[in-house]
């Protein structure tokens, strides 16, 4: 009897055991796909008027300050997201990129969108530098940028009241310390920075502009894309 009713303890107990390791499971799974919710649900609406008064905004440029992309930091952003201060969009048709583009480098702006990283910097003037997050998933943020973007790409970047078309001229890894990639430049340039595969250095991306027009008179294919989802 004492035999039985230990065998139908250590039942009871590897039966506990296992619902908890498929709870535990199953919370883990469930957390990634809704912070990937989250992140590609946000798709904000941005118009010339919204774009002029994000600009008169403050905002964070400390990059050293941002951390890796977790689940709070995401559910925090979605919470505060009128906070983010949306300038622009940038586009890579080649890779899929079509991302807000939002003021400073905050971990609630880089949850949701690519972010600026000096105050003074304007998109055709100068070096316009830009930070985004390289994801698990191939397809969200800045991510496409390293599996998928070369030498050649044409890359656009709207204010909503011009475009600006560069073309991508170098693609290399840079130690993270290299700051001096935001400086400003006297070519006008995009520059594009996120995460290599390590984490503990950055893949760079330039691009030199080669042309600029009204919004309204990009091409049809630009304009459609700019109005469509972005891969956030």
């Amino acid at each position: 009897m004492a035999k039985k009713r230990k065998n139908k303890f250590g039942t009871w107990l590897y039966r506990i055991g296992f619902t908890i390791l498929v709870l535990i499971s199953l919370g883990l799974i469930l957390n990634q796909q809704i912070k990937n919710w989250l992140v590609t649900s946000y798709q904000p609406e941005i118009t010339q008027k919204s774009v002029k008064k994000n600009e008169k905004k403050k905002a964070n440029f400390d990059f050293s300050d941002a951390k890796r992309l977790d689940f709070s930091t995401v559910a925090r952003a979605r919470l505060n997201e009128k906070d983010i201060s949306v300038v622009g969009q940038i586009l890579v048709p080649s890779s899929k990129v079509h991302l807000p583009v939002a003021k400073g480098v905050s971990n609630e702006t880089l949850a949701l969108a690519a972010g600026t990283l000096r105050a003074d910097q304007k998109m055709g003037e100068g070096n316009y530098p830009l930070a985004g997050h390289h994801m698990v998933r191939k397809d969200v943020l800045f991510s496409p940028l390293f599996f998928k973007t070369k030498v050649g790409d044409s890359i656009y970047l709207t204010n909503m009241k011009k475009v600006f078309k560069y073309k991508a001229y170098t693609r290399k890894y840079i130690a993270a310390t290299r700051v001096d990639v935001v400086d400003q430049t006297k070519r006008d340039i995009v520059t594009l920075v996120t995460c290599d595969a390590t984490g503990a250095g950055r893949l760079m991306i330039r691009g030199k502009l080669v042309d600029s027009y009204a919004y309204k008179d990009a091409p049809t294919t630009i304009k459609k894309q700019f109005n469509g989802k972005f891969n956030n």
